[in-house]
């Protein structure tokens, strides 16, 4: 199976005919019927209003949630036949306000999972200080500090690093950026964007802000009730004849346009 999943080619996450029911009752579905291929590489956006069902879906991809019908696939391999432990650490998870430990300091939080993984103390140390930098750290200024110790946006860009550490193929993002200033925002949406290009991960990326989607998707998938109800690229998501894409569409300011 390890040498399957380490040499698979085909979609990275795929749903099928996917249902989820609180506490399993079908009258209560959070998620209906949906199908969804994210290949290797993209970053789908998964946007919505809230109880649209988009973190739901996360947690499906990471086995936090086990479908109520139809099968969620992560390297070609259902959810339900991974180990959990195995399947969350080959998945990065950046949530908003980051989820740091606060009694560890950033070269901690940010060594977790190299260290779960039994790395040689040398390697998480390298990994560390290339991670740092690669958010826009200097470890020699960041890596001894407390998470009180840092702005916001720090905070995230760390939590970034964290969920980069063990070279994870897929990266979750929970609407990371939502808590912050917009001027912060804006400047780590625009640095995000610059950095899933270079690194090609897939990532699964969830917001309720169509601008910010415009931003970064490769692939836009709005949510409305648990359902997909539009999924194209950011240059056709506009023109989607659907009365929840307009009714998204009507919340952007008017000005000299969209992000590019």
């Amino acid at each position: 199976m390890n040498a399957k999943i380490e040499n698979f080619t085909g979609n990275s996450i795929e749903f099928r005919d996917v249902s989820f029911h609180i506490n399993d009752i079908p009258g209560r579905e959070v998620i209906s019927g949906v199908s969804l291929s994210v290949p290797i590489g993209a970053t789908v956006v998964l946007l919505g209003r809230s109880g649209s069902g988009k973190t739901t879906l996360l947690r499906l991809i990471n086995s936090m949630l086990l479908p109520s019908r139809g099968q969620v696939l992560v390297q070609g391999l259902a959810t339900a036949e991974w180990d959990p432990i195995r399947l969350r650490r080959r998945i990065g998870y950046v949530i908003q306000e980051a989820g740091l430990f606060p009694h560890f300091t950033v070269a901690e939080n940010v060594a977790l999972v190299p260290s779960l993984e039994k790395w040689p103390r040398e390697r998480t140390e390298a990994r560390v200080v290339e991670l740092l930098r690669l958010v826009g750290l200097e470890p020699s200024e960041f890596a001894e500090r407390r998470p009180r110790e840092l702005s916001g946006g720090q905070r995230q860009r760390v939590g970034v690093a964290r969920a980069l550490a063990a070279d994870p193929p897929i990266l979750l993002m929970d609407e990371p950026f939502g808590a912050l200033d917009p001027v912060t925002r804006a400047e780590l949406q625009r640095e995000f964007r610059a950095l899933a290009r270079r690194l090609r991960k897939t990532i699964v990326f969830v917001t309720h802000d169509l601008r910010e989607a415009l931003m970064l998707a490769s692939r836009i998938v709005l949510l409305e009730a648990g359902r997909i109800v539009a999924a194209s690229t950011p240059q056709d998501f506009l023109h989607v004849d659907h009365p929840e894409v307009r009714a998204f569409a009507a919340s952007l300011e008017t000005g000299p346009g969209v992000p590019a």
